[in-house]
């Protein structure tokens, strides 16, 4: 179940891991899922003022965020063929925005990031935090995830709780 990862990185953006280790998050989610069949993911970085616009567009919010995620097929897709790859979807990260966050939250830029990836990846996958229940759902599956990964040790229970309040929004 390998992820083939499409990057697009915005001219002036820096992303805060690199194409290998955004490939391991992207292959811990689909393993810890079961997933079997081959994905391919999307992945841009991009700058706050373009993420602006794609939160505008995509969720109606006029602001800047971390992440979003655009999903296109999912592994069990009865359309697709057994052996055809599933496009899984689109990951958009505002790298300064992330490292921005972390800060506030006490982590590293990078393990915000890894969280972050491993986020889009589980909403690519179906899951969403638009409730407590399912907040927490996430959450369990965002910390066993990462749990697959090499990080810097900066995530925690607690910091995992950051989107509940947009659940709220």
């Amino acid at each position: 179940m390998p992820a083939e990862c499409y990057l697009d990185v915005e001219e002036g953006v820096t992303p805060l891991l690199d194409e290998g280790e955004l490939e391991l998050c992207c292959e811990a989610a689909l393993e810890h899922e079961g997933v079997a069949r081959d994905c391919m993911v999307s992945v841009s970085y991009v700058s706050e003022a373009r993420m602006r616009e794609l939160n505008a567009r995509w969720r109606g919010v006029d602001a800047p965020t971390d992440v979003l995620s655009l999903e296109c097929e999912r592994p069990d897709d009865p359309d697709l063929a057994p052996d055809e790859p599933c496009e899984l979807g689109d990951i958009v990260l505002a790298p300064d925005y992330v490292a921005r966050q972390a800060a506030s939250f006490g982590t590293t830029p990078a393990d915000e990031e890894r969280l972050l990836v491993v986020h889009g990846m589980l909403h690519l996958l179906g899951y969403d935090h638009l409730d407590e229940a399912s907040a927490e759902e996430m959450e369990d599956l965002e910390m066993e995830v990462l749990g697959r990964v090499a990080t810097d040790g900066t995530l925690t229970r607690v910091v995992l709780t950051r989107h509940r309040e947009e659940a709220d929004a």
